[in-house]
């Protein structure tokens, strides 16, 4: 599938889907889809408050919930759709789960690990390598990561102060 196909933009609105509902729980809205020749294996979307779990990425249990499914934690040919670019945890993740591609839509200029603070996918001493590709619907996702920073703040601003 090349980057300029209409399935990417769909399996990335499907991820900001998933963003969506994280919000919705009080998490970042970060979502994540796993998919394998035009199916998808896994939705998720961030959920360590919840969790309690600092490892609950959307990216992490998307690939959890499609190990699960498939009785296998490699997932050859896949392609993980993820609207914000991964970390390092995640990006090594996926690595260690042999994807094909990462799909990613808004960089991360704090924690990206795709190329804004470093770029893991190109070390060549890593036993495998990926394709990322940055920028599908990064607009979306972005305005989207605004949205709820800024609720959150005036939030936060509009508190009782405690006592």
């Amino acid at each position: 599938m090349t980057s300029n196909e209409p399935d990417e933009e769909s399996y990335m609105r499907l991820a900001l889907r998933q963003a969506q509902l994280a919000w919705a729980s009080g998490e970042v809205p970060v979502g994540a889809v796993l998919v394998h020749e035009g199916a998808v294996l896994a939705q998720a979307h961030n959920a360590p408050i919840s969790r309690h779990d600092p490892t609950a990425h959307a990216e992490v249990l998307a690939l959890r919930l499609a190990g699960q499914t498939l009785k296998n934690y490699r997932f050859p040919g896949a392609t993980l759709y993820v609207t914000l670019e991964p970390c390092a945890m995640c990006l090594m993740a996926m690595l260690h789960a042999r994807l094909s591609r990462i799909v990613f839509a808004a960089h991360d200029p704090k924690t990206g690990a795709a190329g804004s603070v470093i770029d893991l996918s190109r070390y060549a001493q890593l036993n495998h390598q990926t394709v990322v590709h940055g920028g599908v619907l990064a607009a979306d996702s972005t305005a989207l990561l605004q949205a709820f920073f800024q609720e959150r703040r005036q939030r936060q601003r509009s508190a009782p102060p405690h006592s």
